[in-house]
């Protein structure tokens, strides 16, 4: 059997990372098994689907490398394909139709449901059992003539031979509706597979008020998509063996169903701003230099002093937007200090103090790096009586305006011995 998986969302405005993990789990399913992965928009609804939220899907797959094997279906197109399976239902006794609600504006076509237990194994969850008497009939044609979702999506499945509906488990009640539509069709029924919700940290649906939610969001912020692709993959699924960072191909290739947990999955902005940097740390030194270079007009200057600060600050730096704000200061002399830090640190007693002695103490040491640099702060706080967070703290301000960044030591070796004095000298002109 080939393996066919569909992505089918409703475009109606902006595209919920809940969706395209949607998408990424039928893409990886597809791929591990050499099948195809297919895309089939649920534009019925006029007045959202615009063409805006159809581009928006498309690009949040192109961005994210989700791209389909065949051409997109458009569920609005198929619409006499929808109706014509109405009136197979209604010739075979399977539908019915009725004034719903008595409003005397038409009849809707309602589907007769089987009238017995129904079954079903899902992939990810079990077997699924409901009750004859939690199964009523339903509309699968509007009073207006519009074929609903469950009619349509069937019907849709159908014509793009899906062998797998793999879906949020938002779904499942559908399920017992769409089986019964299947048979009925005398369709082959495909195997189903409902993924966990993704929620906060209070376990409920996670939603814009908790942080970006929509893959637009990610990407204007400068997150990469590989990043998004890997995290997003990894809510509701797992490799084994404690696996995080892969590739998209190691992905492929480890992705299974029976890996894919049942309950929900809660989506960490700490966790994946963290693999977003893991993801940048890996790129070649090449993509670093050039985002710098766009970054922060005169960082070509001195390119062996620019690999150094890339060097110091890739810990650091979880996306690329971060750079003018976490890195600026190594290339100017003109950097803003924190007001708060400056209260803080600087105008605590003693501390300007403690910052001459330090800037005396760096004058005269040769060599100056990340080691002879802590090991004269030590001496300095230690002959003083004070502790060595006294003096890193208001040095950290001194030579760069901002209380947090790379290792203290490792940053004055890159900005080296001159830099470090002229700034320690300016900030005690300033503050002092």
């Amino acid at each position: 059997m080939t393996i066919r998986t569909r992505f089918a969302p409703s475009p109606t405005g902006q595209v919920h990372i809940g969706n395209l993990r949607v998408a990424i789990y039928n893409w990886l399913f597809a791929r591990h098994a050499g099948g195809k992965f297919l895309l089939r928009m649920e534009d019925t609804d006029r007045e959202r689907s615009t063409p805006e939220a159809v581009q928006a899907v498309l690009d949040a797959m192109t961005w994210l490398g989700l791209e389909p094997d065949e051409s997109p279906v458009y569920q609005s197109q198929r619409r006499q394909a929808h109706l014509e399976a109405a009136e197979q239902l209604l010739s075979k006794g399977l539908a019915y139709k009725e004034d719903k609600g008595g409003t005397g504006r038409g009849e809707a076509v309602l589907f007769r449901m089987p009238g017995s237990a129904m079954t079903f194994h899902d992939e990810i969850k079990g077997d699924l059992h409901k009750q004859a008497k939690d199964m009523k009939d339903f509309v699968i044609v509007r009073s207006d003539g519009a074929p609903v979702f469950h009619l349509a999506n069937v019907v849709d499945d159908i014509f793009m031979n899906v062998s797998h509906v793999i879906r949020g488990d938002d779904h499942i009640e559908n399920t017992f509706r769409h089986i019964a539509l299947y048979q009925a069709l005398n369709a082959p029924v495909p195997k189903f597979a409902h993924l966990p919700m993704i929620v906060n940290a209070q376990g409920k649906p996670y939603a814009k008020r908790d942080g970006d939610a929509f893959v637009g969001d990610f990407r204007e912020k400068g997150y990469l998509s590989e990043a998004l692709l890997n995290y997003l993959a990894l809510l509701g699924w797992s490799p084994g063996e404690d696996r995080e960072m892969m590739t998209r191909d190691e992905m492929i290739r480890l992705f299974t169903l029976d890996r894919v947990q049942s309950g929900a999955a809660q989506f960490d902005p700490k966790k994946f701003e963290w693999m977003n940097g893991e993801h940048m740390r890996a790129l070649p030194k090449e993509v670093h230099r050039e985002k710098y270079l766009a970054a922060i007009p005169n960082a070509g200057d001195d390119p062996a002093y620019l690999d150094a600060v890339i060097d110091v600050m890739q810990e650091r730096v979880k996306k690329w937007p971060d750079i003018p704000g976490m890195a600026g200061f190594f290339f100017t002399e003109d950097y803003p200090y924190d007001e708060k830090a400056v209260t803080k640190r600087l105008r605590r007693e003693g501390a300007l103090d403690l910052l001459a002695a330090l800037k005396e103490a760096y004058t005269s040491l040769d060599p100056f790096n990340a080691e002879t640099t802590e090991s004269a702060l030590r001496e300095l706080a230690d002959a003083r009586g004070a502790k060595p967070a006294d003096l890193i703290h208001p040095v950290r301000i001194a030579v760069s305006g901002i209380p947090h960044g790379p290792s203290l030591f490792h940053m004055l070796e890159v900005l080296g011995k001159a830099r470090v004095v002229r700034r320690i000298d300016r900030t005690l002109e300033r503050f002092g």
